[in-house]
């Protein structure tokens, strides 16, 4: 804050020195004490009082404050050069100015010559000061390839033209009682805008409007426009994001210059973006002629924080492949990505969240896991051609696995890997090292920090520390994972490389709230064995081939996956999952659905490669 006066002005002068009077007249002027400023001027001092009380009312100020420099005397007259800080409040800048205080010797004393001019030194009879906001409208959410990723909406706005009011404080009483906004901010908000433009004071979705237009109808001088901003979510609409009309609890919550009238990010995108979507408000300080409401002449602008469009590396052509694969009638997750990027293409859900599933799920992936797990047990040296029995039961260290639909014969780990069979898997627990089964896990991705703008899960994989827990692992029973984690595993063998997934190219990470996590720096791409990662494509393409991934495959073109079906309990209802994991050139996917059909992970796969297919 600026000092009000310099500290030896508060002795106690005797006149005929000035500086009693300017003391009194900023100090006054300053505080709100009108009246005591007004005594030191020498006009009318009703004109003074309501000439000071305009200008905090004309520029909505919070605060006013003053700093004196030199006083200089010449006989009888004498000039005192002072700064001015206005604070224009609604989050706004600080206006700065100087200007003079003339005075003269009236009757003996010492008083401030009154004119317009003391206000500020162009300000001249006939005019006043006001202020001009101009907002952008909210800048869009757009895909890779630059279109927009929302449709026009339907809002109502209640907006007044202040010159056209006879009571503004009647019409900001009755209109704050109906919505709840602080009637002195609606009343501040119209008294500081040129009078002939019009003022938003509150905006409505179509179903608050329903409910509240015949109480707005009813309010003299209040008129509604309806308006149609981009701000629809198209899909993925719960990545996307919703938008609200800024209420009387947001307005106080946000700390962007946001005001009545505007748009705040609900969720999704949209809310992790707010500040970079919205809030380039130019405000400009103006002085108007009162007769005709022209502008005058600009004494001050500010141009706002630059708001942008939010790049997203979504692909709508994608998008819309991946919703009809889900379009099912059982729960389903897709997560495409592109392998040599690590960039999200597609998030597809039907019946499960977008973000709190298919980013932040927390589901076992049962045998699609064996792509890890397969990982360590190749470092222990595991022929791919070994013979292995895929029985229906076995039992590994007191932990039990079942394998539906097979006999007992003998084929090779190749087979049990296509197959998805869980008892052939999880009786190698002895094969392999519980740190190297955690390393696998590390450098799939597995329980990485991902640096994304909405929540996300990269899985967890328990402590192995007994034969019983190796086998779950090996198996997927106890691992967490949520769909984009699997693709990102299908990724890393497509392409040789775990790399971290990416969902916006532009602008850079935003101020993110509490609960939403992002590290300091992203993770680093993680190189894997080229050796290791020829062996699991082999493996992988004969889950297509000759596996239960055979669903996935489409006519003239290699895919590569792996099925598996899990089922496990949760807040004690049983659940079972259908999974593909797979990729078809440069796109990798995970597909997740709730289902008691094994088959149906990668039915959904291949109807989402078939789209794709030229």
């Amino acid at each position: 804050m600026l000092a009000v006066l310099t500290p030896g002005l508060t002795a106690c002068f005797e006149e005929p020195s000035p500086h009693e009077a300017v003391r009194d007249f900023l100090v006054g002027w300053q505080s709100g004490d009108y009246e005591m400023a007004a005594r030191r001027a020498d006009a009318d001092q009703a004109t003074v009082v309501k000439a000071l009380g305009d200008v905090s009312l004309h520029l909505d100020a919070a605060s006013i404050r003053f700093a004196l420099g030199t006083i200089s005397l010449a006989g009888d007259t004498a000039s005192a050069n002072f700064s001015a800080e206005v604070n224009l409040g609604e989050n706004n800048p600080l206006w700065e100015y100087d200007s003079v205080l003339p005075l003269r010797l009236v009757g003996g004393r010492w008083k401030v010559h009154w004119s317009p001019e003391v206000v500020h030194p162009d300000l001249h009879a006939g005019q006043r000061l006001a202020v001009k906001i101009d907002p952008e409208g909210r800048q869009p959410i757009i895909d890779r390839n630059g279109d927009t990723l929302q449709e026009d909406d339907t809002q109502f706005v209640a907006q007044v033209v202040p010159a056209n009011l006879t009571d503004p404080a009647k019409v900001c009483e009755e209109l704050s009682k109906i919505t709840g906004f602080a009637q002195d901010r609606l009343l501040s908000r119209i008294l500081s805008a040129p009078p002939t433009d019009a003022v938003q004071l509150a905006t409505f979705g179509p179903n608050k409007y329903r409910e509240l237009a015949p109480k707005l109808k009813a309010i003299t001088g209040l008129t509604i426009a309806e308006v149609h901003p981009p701000v629809a979510p198209k899909s993925p609409a719960q990545i996307v994001g919703r938008v609200n009309a800024v209420t009387p609890e947001s307005e106080q919550q946000l700390g962007g210059p946001q005001r009545a009238g505007d748009t705040v990010g609900r969720d999704g995108l949209q809310k992790a973006y707010q500040d970079q979507l919205t809030g380039s408000t130019e405000t400009r300080v103006v002085i108007l002629d009162t007769k005709t409401w022209e502008q005058v002449k600009e004494l001050k602008s500010w141009p706002g924080r630059k708001n942008t469009p939010v790049r997203t590396t979504l692909d709508t052509a994608m998008q819309q492949a991946a919703d009809l694969a889900v379009a099912g009638t059982q729960p389903a997750a897709l997560v495409a990505v592109q392998a040599s990027t690590g960039e999200i293409r597609a998030i597809a859900t039907k019946g499960f969240h977008q973000q709190r599933d298919a980013l932040a799920g927390k589901f076992p992936p049962g045998t699609a896991f064996s792509i890890v797990s397969t990982d360590a047990l190749l470092k222990a040296d595991l022929d791919t051609q070994a013979k292995i029995p895929c029985t229906a039961d076995r039992t590994v260290g007191g932990a039990r696995f079942q394998q539906v639909g097979v006999t007992a014969a003998a084929p090779t780990f190749e087979a049990d890997f296509a197959h998805g069979c869980v008892t052939a898997l999880a009786s190698l627990a002895r094969m392999v090292k519980s740190d190297d089964l955690l390393l696998s896990a590390q450098q799939f991705g597995i329980g990485a920090d991902w640096s994304l703008p909405l929540p996300g899960h990269s899985g967890h994989v328990p402590a192995p520390a007994t034969d019983a827990t190796r086998a779950k692992v090996i198996a997927g029973t106890s691992v967490q994972v949520s769909p984009l984690a699997m693709a990102l595993v299908a990724a890393a063998v497509q392409s040789g490389t775990w790399r971290p997934p990416v969902l916006v190219s532009s602008p850079a990470l935003p101020d993110v709230s509490s609960e939403i996590v992002t590290p300091a720096t992203p993770p680093k791409p993680i190189n894997l064995d080229p050796g290791r990662v020829a062996t699991l494509r082999t493996l992988m393409r004969a889950g297509v081939t000759s596996g239960s991934a055979k669903a996935a495959s489409v006519a003239g073109a290699e895919v590569y996956g792996v099925a598996s079906h899990v089922a496990f309990t949760e807040k004690k209802q049983r659940r079972q999952l259908s999974w593909f994991v797979g990729w078809q050139g440069d796109i990798a996917i995970a597909a997740m659905v709730e289902t008691g059909v094994p088959g149906a992970a990668p039915a959904v796969a291949g109807s989402f490669f078939g789209a794709l297919a030229p």
